[in-house]
C-alpha cells in the first residue's frame, strides 16, 4: 500500500490540487466565493472546470456526475461523459464551467411531498463549491444541491448549508459583544457510525434481510452479547480485511476514518472519523455507508445499516458529536481549565441548554423513523425522551450561578492503579452518561438518538437552527446591555433557571426517570407517527421561515414524505413476513411434520415405545396452525390500511400492523426452536451473528 500521507486524498480535486492546477487569481476568487457564500463568475467556474476535467481524466475518469441527497436519505447520481462530438466525426473530452455549475436531473421521480406533480419532471442541482469533488469508480463526483423547477428545495444538503450560514452570522454577533472577531463560524461534527457484518452466502438466503434490512423471523441462539466478550473484542481476519480496504477507499477520498472495533452485539462493529465541517462530514457519512457495503461485498460480505437488524441483542445508532468553533480553530465549547470564570462558553452553553429545552421535539422528530424506533428507549440507545448531560462539574457551575454564590471547584483527581509501577492517570472532571440522548464530552455534545441508517444531515439542520435562534435572542438582549459583563452573569442564569428542567446526569434507561421526565414536562415521543405531528407546530415553522431554512410549504411536505417513507417501510416489511411464511416456513414446517409422523407410524408398526415424534409434530402443527390463522388476519389488516391522510395511514400502520406483526413474529420464533436443523428454511441468528471468522 502507497503510505497514508500520499493516499490520503489523492482521489480528492482539493486545495493542494487547485493551489497548484488553478492560476493565483483564479483561486482566490474561488475561495473568497466560498466563504463568503457568493456565486462565481461564468468564466472562473470554466477555468476551475477545465482544470478539473484535466485532473479527473489524468486520474481514469470517463464520466462526471452531480452528486445530490435528495429526501430518500440516499445519494443520487446521474453520469454524463466527458465526450463532445467535432465535425470530423471524432470526439474531444470537454467539461464546461455551465456544466459544473449546474445540472438538470429529471425532479419528478424523486419524493417531494406534494411540491410537484409526477408530470412535473424538472429540477435542477446546483455545484457546492464547499464540498470537493472526487473520483470513485472511474467517475468525478461533485457536490451538489438539488431543487424543483420552482425553486422548492428537494434535497438535504440546501437546508443544511442554511443553517449553517444561520449559526455563523448568529455567533458571529455574540463573538463581536465580547470584541472578538472571525472569518466565519462553522459547525463540525464526528459520526460515529455502527453496522453489522453477515456472511453473504446467508443473506442471500433470508427474504426479510434483502426486502427490509432486518430479520422479521429470527429465534435468540444459546448466547447473545450477555458475556459482554464481543466489545473491543479481537477483530476477526475476515472483518479485519474489510476494515484495511474500507480505510483505504476512505483515505483516497479524504475521508479522516481514524477508529474502528468490535461493538456490544456480536458481529456488530463501528468506524469512527475525525471531526470536519458539518457539510463535508455529512457527505463524507453518506460516501463512508455506500463504501461500507460495496468493500463487503468484496469480502464476501454484507454490510447491514438497518438499526435493528437483530431483535434480542443492541442496534446500531450514529453517535452526532457536534460543536461549534471559528474557522481560525477555535472551538467555542471547550470550556478551558476554569469554565466557572470563562463568561463565553457559559453564554453558548446556556444557549445550547435553551435550544435543547425549546425544541426537544424538534430533536426527537429529526431522528424519527422505523428503524429507529426499535432502538430508542430500548436499554441500549437513549430514550425517546430529549434530555442533556453535562456531568457533575459543569451542573455544579451552573447551580452556582442559579444560586448566585461563588463557585469552589474540587481539586484535581488522579487515579493510581498500582503504587509505583503505572504513572498516576488525570482524572476527568466528570465521567460518560451512555444513556443521555445529547451529553456534554469535554468540548462537544454527542446526539445519540440518531439511527445507523440515516443522513446526518437532518439532525444537524435542527441542532444548528435552534442555537442560532437562541445565539439570536441572546445577541438582542446584550447588544442593549449597559454593563455587558453583568449582563451576560445574569442570561446565563436566567436562562438555567428556566431550562434547568432538560438536564439529567442518572441512568436514562430506567422506569424511574420515564416518571420524573413527566413530572418536569418532557415529552415522551416514543414512535414515529406520535412525534412527527409536532414539525408543523407553529413555533417550529416559524424557526425555519424566520431563518430562511424552509418555507412553510417545504416543512409541511417533509412531514408528507417522513410519514409516506414510514408507512411503505412497515408494509414492505409486512409483505416480506408473509412472503416468508409462506414460501418458507410453512413448507419446511409441513415436511418436518409428515416426516415426523412417518417416523412415530414406523416405530409403532415395529412396536418400539416412547415415541417424541408425535408429540413433536403436534407442536408443530398447532403453531403452524396458528401461524396460519396470524398471517391470514395481517393479510386482512393490511387490505383494511387506513388511507384519508398520511397521519392516519401512519398511525394506522403503527396501532394494527405492528402490533399484528409481532403476534406474527413470535408464533414464528417458538416454530424455529422446534425445528430440525436440516428442515430450516433460512440461517439462523447462530449463523448469522457468528458465522464471520
Amino acid at each position: 500500500m502507497t503510505s497514508v500521507p500520499k493516499l490520503f486524498g489523492s482521489e480528492v480535486f482539493n486545495e493542494t490540487v487547485m493551489k497548484d492546477r488553478l492560476p493565483t487569481a483564479t483561486y482566490k476568487a474561488f475561495k473568497n466565493a466560498v466563504l463568503k457564500g457568493e456565486l462565481l463568475d461564468l468564466p472562473i467556474a470554466n477555468i476551475i472546470a477545465n482544470a478539473m476535467k484535466d485532473w479527473a481524466l489524468e486520474h481514469g475518469a470517463t464520466h462526471f456526475t452531480h452528486w445530490f441527497q435528495p429526501m430518500t436519505g440516499i445519494t443520487a447520481e446521474k453520469h454524463e461523459s466527458f465526450i463532445t462530438p467535432t465535425a470530423d466525426g471524432r470526439v474531444i473530452m470537454d467539461f464546461s464551467g455551465k456544466e459544473l455549475v449546474q445540472g438538470e436531473p429529471d425532479a419528478s421521480s424523486f419524493p417531494s411531498g406534494g411540491l410537484r406533480a409526477t408530470f412535473e419532471a424538472r429540477g435542477y442541482t446546483a455545484w457546492d463549491p464547499t464540498s470537493y469533488a472526487f473520483i470513485k469508480d472511474g467517475c468525478l463526483y461533485i457536490p451538489t444541491a438539488f431543487c424543483s423547477y420552482t425553486g422548492d428545495v428537494l434535497d438535504k444538503k440546501t437546508p443544511l448549508l442554511r443553517s449553517m450560514c444561520c449559526v455563523d452570522r448568529a455567533a458571529r454577533r455574540i463573538l463581536k459583544l465580547f470584541g472578538e472577531s472571525t472569518e466565519k463560524v462553522i459547525t463540525t461534527v464526528g459520526p460515529e457510525q455502527e453496522y453489522f457484518l453477515v456472511d453473504k452466502d446467508m443473506y442471500d438466503k433470508r427474504r426479510d434481510l434483502k426486502f427490509a434490512g432486518r430479520t422479521l423471523f429470527g429465534a435468540m441462539p444459546p448466547k447473545g452479547q450477555e458475556l459482554e466478550d464481543h466489545y473491543f473484542g479481537i477483530i476477526k481476519p475476515r472483518v479485519k480485511a474489510f476494515m484495511k480496504e474500507l480505510d483505504e477507499k476512505l483515505w483516497e477520498l479524504g475521508v479522516l476514518a481514524k477508529t474502528e472495533h468490535n461493538e456490544v452485539a456480536p458481529a456488530q462493529h463501528e468506524l469512527a472519523p475525525i471531526f470536519a465541517g458539518t457539510n463535508i462530514a455529512t457527505d463524507h457519512n453518506q460516501l463512508t455507508m455506500e463504501l461500507m457495503q460495496s468493500v463487503a461485498r468484496k469480502h464476501n460480505l454484507v454490510c447491514l445499516l438497518h438499526e435493528k437488524p437483530f431483535d434480542g441483542v443492541n442496534g446500531s445508532g450514529k453517535h452526532n458529536n457536534w460543536s461549534l468553533g471559528t474557522v481560525e480553530g477555535e472551538n467555542l465549547l471547550n470550556p478551558g481549565a476554569e469554565p466557572y470564570k470563562n463568561h463565553r462558553f457559559l453564554l453558548f452553553l446556556a444557549a445550547v441548554i435553551k435550544a435543547v429545552d425549546e425544541y426537544q421535539d424538534l430533536l426527537r422528530i429529526s431522528v424519527a423513523s422505523a428503524g429507529n424506533d426499535h432502538r430508542l428507549g430500548a436499554n441500549e440507545a437513549p430514550p425517546a425522551i430529549v434530555s442533556m448531560f453535562l456531568g457533575t462539574e459543569l451542573t455544579n457551575v451552573l447551580k452556582a450561578i442559579e444560586a448566585g454564590v461563588e463557585y469552589k471547584p474540587a481539586d484535581e483527581g488522579e487515579l493510581k492503579l498500582s503504587g509505583n509501577v503505572l504513572p498516576a492517570l488525570k482524572k476527568d472532571n466528570t465521567d460518560r452518561n451512555r444513556t443521555s440522548p445529547f451529553a456534554f464530552t469535554g468540548n462537544k455534545f454527542e446526539f445519540r438518538m440518531v439511527g445507523s441508517a440515516a443522513s446526518i444531515a437532518g439532525p444537524n439542520v435542527i441542532l444548528n437552527a435552534i442555537v442560532a435562534e437562541a445565539l439570536e435572542e441572546f445577541a438582542d438582549k446584550l447588544e442593549a446591555a449597559a454593563d455587558f459583563d453583568a449582563a451576560v452573569v445574569e442570561l446565563v442564569r436566567e436562562t438555567v433557571i428556566a431550562h434547568k428542567r432538560i438536564i439529567f446526569n442518572g441512568d436514562g434507561y430506567t422506569d424511574a426517570w420515564v416518571e420524573e421526565a413527566k413530572s418536569r414536562g418532557l415529552l415522551n415521543l416514543k414512535s414515529t407517527p406520535e412525534a412527527l405531528p409536532y414539525m408543523v407546530k407553529e413555533k417550529n415553522i416559524s424557526l425555519f421561515v424566520k431563518h430562511g431554512i424552509f418555507t412553510e410549504a417545504e416543512v409541511r411536505s417533509r412531514l408528507e414524505i417522513s410519514l409516506e417513507n414510514y408507512s411503505k417501510a412497515i408494509r414492505i416489511e409486512a409483505l416480506a413476513m408473509l412472503d416468508m411464511l409462506f414460501k418458507d416456513i410453512l413448507p419446511a414446517a409441513a415436511l418436518y411434520t409428515a416426516d415426523l409422523t412417518a417416523a412415530a407410524k414406523s416405530k409403532k408398526e415395529l412396536g418400539i415405545a416412547g415415541s417424541f415424534e408425535t408429540e413433536l409434530a403436534s407442536k408443530i402443527a398447532t403453531l403452524s396452525s396458528l401461524l396460519y390463522t396470524d398471517a391470514e388476519k395481517l393479510k386482512a389488516g393490511l387490505g383494511d390500511v387506513v388511507k384519508t391522510s398520511a397521519q392516519a395511514e401512519a398511525d394506522y400502520y403503527h396501532d394494527v400492523i405492528l402490533k399484528d406483526m409481532g403476534a406474527l413474529r413470535e408464533a414464528g420464533d417458538e416454530l424455529e426452536k422446534l425445528m430440525g436443523g436440516k428442515y430450516l428454511p433460512y440461517p439462523t441468528y447462530s449463523e448469522l451473528l457468528f458465522g464471520v471468522y
